[in-house]
């Protein structure tokens, strides 16, 4: 089977993927394979690889909401909405979005009771996309306005930052999951010609704002993206003879795709 064809892969080590499926809407499931590789090496890989799909990937995240009506605090109750601010807040937290663009959006809800509002009642830019749209946000019991707008950020690692708001409060949710719910790797030698190599084998885990092919394609640029700096030398040593840097060149042409949207592996 898989080992194989690792008697014709290249030297080079290459991705490929073992296994995909959607068990849900907010569950994904892959399994790859990284190979071939020398002894030592698919730790070291692994360990960085893990720690940068867990913490780096970006996802898309409802960052603040702010209600229409007068506010005082998240714990405050609203007459006519079962919910109080605070379970209405968390209600929102539990949403997952999918966006290629970056940059801080706009969205809202403007509805009318008696109704239960779920995450189909968000009017969201067209650039932005509801993994389940039957989230449950509030139940309206009476015929009043519920009106909100939302602030949707795609960043990694999402953190609150202090805002004073003094009356046109926007509530920050705090604690978003990212996208990666979790990974799992092991590693399998095996011998070829006369070298012992390695196969390294992930599982991932997503909530659906990102397919696990996704996650590992991200997480990869991430750590491109720290170590491409550190092979950069002065300017002035002869910056006249110096050849185009390939990464420099693939980095420039990711940016572009990241702008218009692109670029994600399929």
């Amino acid at each position: 089977m898989i080992w194989n064809e690792l008697k014709t892969a290249e030297s080079s080590p290459r991705w490929k993927c073992l296994e995909s499926r959607t068990d849900s809407k907010r569950s994904h499931y892959g399994r790859f394979s990284i190979s071939p590789l020398l002894k030592g090496q698919a730790n070291t890989l692994a360990i960085a690889i893990r720690k940068t799909l867990l913490q780096e990937v970006k996802g898309t995240y409802i960052t603040y909401a702010r209600f229409q009506k007068n506010i005082l605090h998240e714990y405050s109750s609203i007459i006519g909405i079962k919910e109080s601010v605070h379970d209405i807040l968390m209600n929102l937290k539990q949403i997952v979005l999918r966006s290629e663009l970056y940059g801080i959006h706009e969205a809202s809800i403007c509805t009318v009771g008696p109704k239960n509002v779920t995450a189909q009642d968000i009017i969201l830019p067209s650039s932005i996309q509801i993994i389940d749209d039957t989230q449950h946000i509030a139940s309206l019991t009476k015929r009043i306005p519920f009106n909100v707008t939302l602030k949707i950020e795609k960043k990694k690692r999402y953190t609150i930052e202090n805002m004073k708001q003094p009356k046109d409060i926007f509530f920050p949710i705090d604690g978003v999951s990212l996208p990666v719910q979790n990974v799992n790797f092991s590693i399998h030698s095996y011998k070829s010609s006369d070298n012992i190599q390695e196969m390294l084998i992930f599982e991932i885990w997503t909530n659906g704002g990102l397919t696990p092919r996704e996650t590992i394609y991200e997480a990869c640029w991430s750590l491109l993206d720290l170590i491409i700096p550190l092979l950069c030398v002065e300017q002035n040593i002869k910056n006249s003879q110096k050849k185009p840097n390939p990464l420099s060149l693939v980095t420039k042409d990711r940016n572009k795709k990241k702008n218009r949207g692109e670029g994600y592996v399929k």
